[in-house]
């Protein structure tokens, strides 16, 4: 499988709730990222996930820092395969470049989420060879029929909530996991991987902020929903750059980049500024 999972076929859903934030990254994000720009010949899958995830939503053609070589390349390579118009190689990961990806993993038999757009390591891969590019810094979500706490969750994000786990003296607990579609409360987030809710039962406010914060550190797109919000208290937890993440969840992690709190609402993120923490993902989160 293109993204390293057993899913079967699943039909893909990009939903962009309307009045999402359309400003560009500026400094700030340059700031998150830290991250110097790929060299034409190579691929940097990590930003360019990311910038598949933060891009489309936006009203304009910004570019994610740092992923702009690595976008270009994938692009040229899509356009080359005439499956993307020139007009679009740019560097902006935007919805033209989604669908134009889409198609390239079609075009080599995958289906369902391993065809939603997102690059994984093996369509990537092949697609360097026909553009000319190596592929660095892959990304690998593992078995998506692991497991954390009995809840179904893929390899990588297993690892994630581990190592937010031991960053807290209680123990995480989750409410729902991954690849569980159908359910009418999550408004097609957990369709696919990379998303779960966590218990907060017992903890303090203090407390729960403190994991959203572990959670955050190691590369979720986390935020404590809250009866203000029309929720029961829990933690919604987004793990960035996860290759089988569903559309809906991926403009939540568009939000979340940009200050919001991932509702339809696209408000500030309630979260107080001593538990935000910075942008990141697990891939970069392990290299320190």
């Amino acid at each position: 499988m293109d993204n390293q999972g057993m899913i079967g076929p699943r039909s893909r859903r990009w939903v962009l709730s309307r009045g999402l934030m359309a400003a560009g990254a500026g400094a700030a994000a340059t700031a998150f990222f830290g991250e110097g720009a790929s060299a034409a010949t190579t691929v940097d899958m990590e930003l360019t996930v990311v910038a598949a995830m933060v891009d489309p939503p936006r009203s304009g053609t910004a570019i994610t820092p740092g992923a702009g070589p690595s976008v270009t390349a994938v692009e040229s390579a899509l356009s080359g395969k005439g499956l993307l118009s020139s007009t679009y190689v740019d560097g902006h990961y935007g919805s033209s470049t989604v669908s134009a990806y889409a198609a390239w993993q079609r075009s080599l038999g995958y289906t369902g989420l391993d065809a939603n757009g997102l690059p994984g390591p093996t369509s990537l891969a092949k697609l360097g060879q026909a553009g000319g590019f190596t592929v660095t810094r892959a990304v690998n979500i593992g078995s998506n029929a692991a497991s954390y706490g009995g809840k179904r969750v893929n390899t990588r994000t297993k690892n994630m909530l581990a190592a937010a786990d031991a960053k807290l003296s209680w123990s995480i607990t989750l409410t729902q996991g991954s690849y569980t579609p159908g359910n009418p409360d999550s408004a097609g987030t957990h369709d696919g991987g990379g998303v779960v809710d966590i218990s907060v039962s017992g903890l303090t406010a203090t407390q729960r902020w403190q994991a959203v914060k572990a959670l955050r550190d190691v590369g979720f797109a986390a935020w404590l929903r809250t009866p203000e919000q029309g929720f029961a208290y829990h933690i919604h937890a987004n793990a960035v750059a996860d290759t089988d993440m569903a559309g809906v969840a991926q403009a939540q992690v568009h939000d979340y980049y940009f200050g919001k709190n991932g509702l339809a609402s696209h408000a500030a993120d309630n979260t107080p500024a001593a538990y935000k923490g910075a942008f990141t993902w697990w891939e970069k989160y392990n290299r320190g």
